[in-house]
């Protein structure tokens, strides 16, 4: 059973040893534990294994220099999306070079510029491993609180043996869970998210809908899967990217979303409701468009309330959380607590949408409600600082879910 965080961004440096050939091995591993891997080869690494291999390997384009597109800053950029950092093999310069704060090649520049956990994976000859100077570098590095694997014990490149060799890539991702462990709060749940906004078809050109970006659902997804959680995301008329290493399923109406929930529901431990559900559809639309001249009154068939259908059928273990636009700001509080009793959900995020506020936009307000419990407002905040706070919120839940 994977008991590894999974969407977790990680920086693979790969240092200039004959050992570099094995990380290609602890990438594919990696991969397979749901990480997202980046990898960035020293220029000396690269006459062991070139480019193309950890391309093709990774699925993502590899950077070896500092100075190609220096108008990006990539060394920051890549240093922001990091989770942790993984350098295997370490060399003995590498290790010298991190160990003095040294910034003279992509990778290390970095390393200098990230504050995600460091992991080093040293691999030399046992001279090299034993030398003092090796010894008081790997110190000073531990005492900064960064790990260094110790090396195994085997046989290394022509007839030597003893201490340097690689070590299992077992052991390494052991270590990096380790690591990763202390903000996976959400390790070994399965959520199940929605976003965006259902379109109800009038005829093959129009139809009824609204202004929900997605964002706060696709906010939530990438937070909740940073968090630890295995996460599926059904996705109505969204036009972001799907996220890499969750699942996502594109719907377009209200009786296709409610049958993708109601399929999955059964299988997770909670449901983010953030998608904009239209709350009726034509009842008959038409095959072919519409006349101007012909366009008057709409018929309409009201379409289930998917949050209070999953609440009839959810067990005391699931979590129903929910959201509610509102455009009356003075009675903001009131109206979502209405909406949290009467839907059946643990938790429901009410904001003020009056003249267009938070659609579309990364930032947004209101208030956190939870039944039994006062409301916990929310001022301005970017949508993925409330996918956090909204996931702190579910994650108190979901341990007394499991007492």
């Amino acid at each position: 059973m994977n008991t590894l965080p999974r969407g977790r961004e990680i920086i693979l440096g790969i240092g200039g040893g004959v050992a570099a050939y094995k990380s290609a091995e602890l990438l594919r591993r990696l991969q397979d534990h749901g990480f997202l891997v980046t990898v960035i080869p020293t220029s000396a690494s690269l006459n062991f294994v070139g480019e193309a291999t950890w391309e093709a390997l990774s699925g993502r384009p590899v950077q070896s220099s500092l100075w190609n597109n220096v108008h990006k800053v990539p060394h920051i950029r890549t240093a922001e999306i990091a989770d942790a950092i993984v350098v295997a093999p370490a060399t003995a310069d590498l290790i010298a070079r991190i160990a003095s704060g040294r910034a003279d090649d992509f990778l290390t520049n970095v390393i200098l510029a990230s504050d995600a956990p460091l992991l080093l994976v040293p691999a030399m000859h046992p001279q090299m491993w034993l030398n003092e100077a090796t010894i008081a570098n790997v110190e000073t590095l531990r005492s900064r609180g960064i790990t260094v694997l110790e090396p195994d014990i085997g046989r290394l490149t022509g007839k030597d043996s003893g201490v340097g060799r690689f070590p299992e890539v077992t052991r390494i991702i052991s270590s990096l869970q380790e690591l990763l462990l202390s903000d996976s709060d959400l390790l070994g749940h399965h959520l199940l998210i929605t976003a965006g906004g259902t379109r109800e078809p009038i005829d093959p050109v129009r139809y009824i809908g609204n202004r929900s970006s997605g964002k706060q659902g696709y906010a939530l997804a990438f937070a909740a899967a940073k968090r630890g959680a295995v996460v599926t995301l059904i996705s109505a008329n969204v036009q972001l990217p799907d996220i890499e290493g969750i699942e996502t399923i594109h719907v377009e109406t209200a009786l296709q979303m409610f049958a993708a929930v109601s399929e999955r529901f059964p299988k997770v431990r909670a449901l983010i409701m953030t998608a904009a559900v239209a709350d009726s559809r034509p009842t008959n639309a038409a095959l072919s468009k519409i006349a101007k001249n012909d366009l008057g009154a709409i018929e309409t068939t009201l379409n289930p309330d998917i949050l209070l259908e999953m609440s009839r059928s959810k067990t005391s273990e699931q979590i129903l959380v929910g959201f509610a636009a509102e455009t009356s700001k003075d009675e903001l509080v009131e109206r979502g607590t209405r909406k949290l009793i009467a839907k059946g959900a643990d938790l429901l995020f009410v904001n003020d949408v009056s003249d267009g506020a938070i659609f579309g936009t990364n930032e947004t307000a209101g208030w956190i409600l939870a039944q039994g419990q006062s409301p916990i407002a929310v001022a301005s905040a970017t949508k993925d600082s409330l996918a956090n706070q909204l996931l702190d919120s579910l994650a108190l839940k979901l341990g007394y879910a499991n007492d």
